[in-house]
């Protein structure tokens, strides 16, 4: 579940949704990504883009081999709101009693935490995977970010007012694969989307913790099949495939 801090009804009753600059990247795992984000071109570290049916950006290393790996293990996922949204949400902000505080940030970006990596967790167990904590010949390491977060009404303190919007808010995903005793990249992607893209419709804590969970396990699906897929594919033959 999601914390109070992604969902809070508020006086609003046009869409509203906020719009500001992207979180400062905090680790190397979202460094990278966001090079190659920007590049692309085969990166500085030997990926290559090449199009993707399931995700914004995909970047693979030519002829990596995914046939044998059966299980996976994950670092802790980074978590990190969008830069100044807490600050803007909090300039027009009227009653200082609905303000996210600085514990609220904190709870909430534990639960995300929490709840993304039960969902990963789930759905590669759920796909045959064994989950694991020790490097092996047989096991995929998976670094993940959810960058970027921003929540349209996130529900500091109950209230009575109301708010409307197309989405529930939105984030990004980072998830980089490498051989985990090696630590040798073979693969990278990055994805951003909105949550509960749906219709117009009053935002609150519960649909809040609805939406983000729904899209985490859309990014969990998305992951999961796209290991299958890349299996199949093994070992890659990157210039074989559409480049993005």
């Amino acid at each position: 579940m999601l914390a109070r801090v992604l969902g809070k009804e508020r006086a609003i009753m046009t869409p509203h949704r906020f719009s500001v600059t992207a979180a400062t990247l905090i680790s190397a795992i979202i460094f990278s990504a966001a090079l190659a984000a920007e590049n692309p071109s085969p990166s500085w570290d030997g990926l290559i883009a090449v199009k993707s049916k399931r995700l914004d950006a995909v970047y693979l290393m030519p002829d990596a081999d995914f046939r044998t790996y059966t299980k996976v293990m994950f670092d802790p996922v980074e978590v990190a709101l969008k830069k100044n949204w807490v600050r803007d949400y909090n300039r027009i902000t009227g009653d200082l009693s609905g303000q996210i505080s600085n514990a609220d940030v904190q709870k909430g970006l534990e639960t995300i935490r929490t709840g993304f990596t039960d969902t990963f967790a789930k759905a590669f167990s759920d796909a045959g995977y064994r989950v694991v904590t020790a490097p092996g010949p047989d096991v995929l390491r998976l670094r993940t970010g959810v960058m970027n977060v921003s929540v349209t009404a996130p529900d500091v303190r109950p209230g009575n007012s109301r708010t409307f919007s197309r989405d529930a808010g939105e984030a990004t995903l980072i998830l980089e694969a490498r051989d985990s005793e090696t630590g040798a990249v073979m693969g990278r992607a990055v994805d951003q989307r909105l949550a509960g893209d749906t219709s117009r419709l009053m935002r609150n804590s519960v649909t809040n913790r609805t939406d983000f969970s729904r899209l985490f396990t859309d990014w969990a699906k998305a992951s999961v099949d796209g290991l299958a897929e890349l299996k199949a594919l093994s070992p890659v033959n990157v210039a074989a495939l559409p480049a993005k």
